[in-house]
């Protein structure tokens, strides 16, 4: 098939997929549900978080672009070509990756501390944010750094068949994280307790199960000591699965609300939610192999897969290919959560409860009530509030 061929195709991809992430929007009013002064609170705060978003991620694509395609990516990443294969993979995805972070760090520190004091959610001083700032920048330098010594060690072992077996190694390495990662990395960030309250812990064990969705423990995590934002989540699989809540959650929350938040969880552990996202993710991740090896077979990205000098140009592909796919994730993630949401009042049948919780978190956490359609698709994983309240109508 003609190279132009493919480009075509791939813009009426994204075309669709712009149009068809949109559709499951909800034409609801959200001034039935909240008001003007609390929409306008909620613009006020969430406004610039976006405009700093959105300037982290074109920064971050300056500083890759300037890197795979300059002089100064030359300098940089040349001298690694002469290291032992797997070393320079690791040094130049150290390098590209410290490089982006310290260029994006103010920007970092305002979004995460800064906003967050002034809006009265951060509670971390800036030692704290500092030290969970580098051990992302760790864990992230990590996680790179295997998926590239894996691309470059099949491209190596298989010269002709490497696009095959990158694939299934990045769909192995993603279904892998999906399911490690929030047992293992979760203890990185958060200390955890049991539920000191045996009653509350009863019960939420006995709608666990009423779920189908037995969990081993009920822990509390110290989440106070960075927000003051609730949430509550089910981690781990099998005998691992435990329920987490936050501790803001149950400082702030009613014992009714806390318990349709759990239900929330559990719906998405019994639609098999996570499951299902990791399959997907996992052909994603097979799917942009496939595009990294037609960039390189036309031209597009200059060198080899197997090259230090390449991984900048490839990080900048891996990234637009995921922010040309984000309103499908997104939307695949809305429908997840309004799939949660009706469990949840199924299992309770709470819907003053359920309408009470939904308000509560969306006005203590400060959530979008108005979203527009461009952030509506690009940044909104869950529907707007007023969608969620309109569910007990529908």
């Amino acid at each position: 098939m003609p190279r132009a061929t493919w480009w075509v195709i791939a813009g009426a991809a994204v075309v669709l997929l712009w149009w068809v992430s949109g559709l499951d929007r909800l034409a609801v009013d959200p001034r039935a549900s909240f008001t003007s002064e609390q929409i306008a609170r909620a613009d006020g705060y969430q406004g610039p978080r976006y405009v700093s978003s959105v300037a982290s991620i074109v920064l971050g694509l300056l500083v890759l672009a300037v890197l795979a395609f300059s002089g100064l990516g030359d300098r940089l990443l040349d001298p690694l070509r002469r290291w032992p294969w797997a070393i320079g993979a690791v040094a130049a995805v150290g390098l590209t990756v410290l490089i982006r972070a310290a260029v994006r760090l103010p920007l970092s520190f305002w979004n995460g501390y800064v906003h967050e004091h002034t809006w009265g959610f951060s509670t971390q001083s800036i030692p704290g944010w500092l030290g969970d700032w580098l051990k992302g920048l760790g864990i992230g330098v990590a996680i790179t750094g295997v998926v590239f010594v894996a691309l470059f060690g099949a491209v190596r072992a298989f010269p002709r068949a490497w696009p095959a077996v990158a694939a299934l190694a990045a769909a192995g390495i993603t279904a892998v994280l999906s399911f490690l990662g929030p047992v293992v990395l979760e203890p990185v960030f958060n200390r955890f307790r049991p539920l000191e309250d045996p009653a509350q812990t009863a019960e939420l064990k006995a709608l666990a199960a009423r779920a189908g969705v037995p969990v081993r423990d009920v822990l509390v995590s110290d989440a106070s000591r960075r927000t003051t934002k609730e949430n509550a989540y089910v981690s781990g699989f099998g005998a691992t699965r435990r329920l987490v809540l936050f501790d803001t959650l149950l400082e702030k929350a009613d014992p009714d609300e806390v318990r349709l938040v759990v239900a929330h969880e559990l719906g998405h552990r019994r639609a098999r939610h996570v499951e299902i996202g990791t399959a997907v993710g996992a052909v994603g991740a097979a799917a942009a192999v496939v595009v990294l090896w037609l960039l390189f077979r036309w031209g597009v990205l200059p060198g080899s897969p197997a090259d230090p000098r390449s991984v900048p140009a490839i990080l900048l592909a891996v990234t637009l290919l995921t922010l040309a796919t984000a309103p499908a994730a997104n939307w695949l993630s809305r429908r997840f959560e309004r799939s949660a949401d009706r469990f949840s009042l199924t299992l309770t049948g709470e819907e003053t409860a359920y309408v009470k919780a939904e308000r509560g978190l969306a006005l203590r956490n400060l959530s979008d009530l108005d979203p527009g359609p461009v952030t509506y698709r690009f940044l909104y994983t869950h529907p707007a509030p007023a969608e969620r309240l309109a569910l007990v109508d529908r």
